[in-house]
């Protein structure tokens, strides 16, 4: 047991010496990587970008593009405002409603909840992609005969990830 007189290991001398150095450091190496000149590790090996515009490209419908963006840039942001497909709705901006609805690398994702740089590298299929010339997709064939369209503005995501139902193998396999 511990003398009531007897004084603790730390005192507050010692404890504002530590943490002002801590402060400092903090600092400069935040200063180091604001200015581009340090790079971190990100959880799986990947290097930390931004906070800056950062390069990225995707293939869209077949098409290569680069572009800048800021690390906060959705993939639907950057899709409509940067390389101008705009077919893909913004309707909820929070991942429930589908209009926004792409298909990346296969899969059907929902572009206002993905970051614009990390669909890095991807392939992206978007309602502009679903014709060939004047030939409409099947699906929009169908949505046309049978009047689903609705309003119109969440047809597209619901195109895509009809698109998207069909091509799975699985579902392919069980008719």
């Amino acid at each position: 047991m511990k003398d009531k007189n007897q004084k603790s290991a730390i005192s507050r001398r010692n404890f504002i010496k530590g943490f002002g150095g801590g402060i400092v450091g903090t600092a400069a190496v935040t200063s180091s990587f604001a200015k581009g000149e340090g790079k971190q590790a990100g959880p799986h090996g990947s290097m930390v970008r931004g906070p800056g515009k950062v390069k990225i490209s995707l293939q869209v419908n077949g098409k290569n593009h680069s572009l800048e963006v800021e690390p906060r840039t959705s993939l639907l942001d950057a899709m409509r405002d940067q390389l101008g497909y705009t077919g893909t709705k913004r309707v909820c901006n929070r991942g429930e409603c589908g209009a926004c609805t792409v298909i990346m690398n296969g899969k059907a994702m929902l572009s206002c909840g993905i970051f614009a740089m990390d669909a890095d590298g991807a392939k992206i299929e978007t309602v502009e992609g679903l014709a060939t010339g004047e030939k409409l997709h099947p699906l929009q064939e169908a949505f046309v005969k049978h009047d689903a369209l609705q309003c119109g503005f969440c047809t597209s995501g619901f195109l895509m990830s009809s698109v998207a139902l069909f091509a799975k193998k699985s579902f392919a396999k069980s008719r």
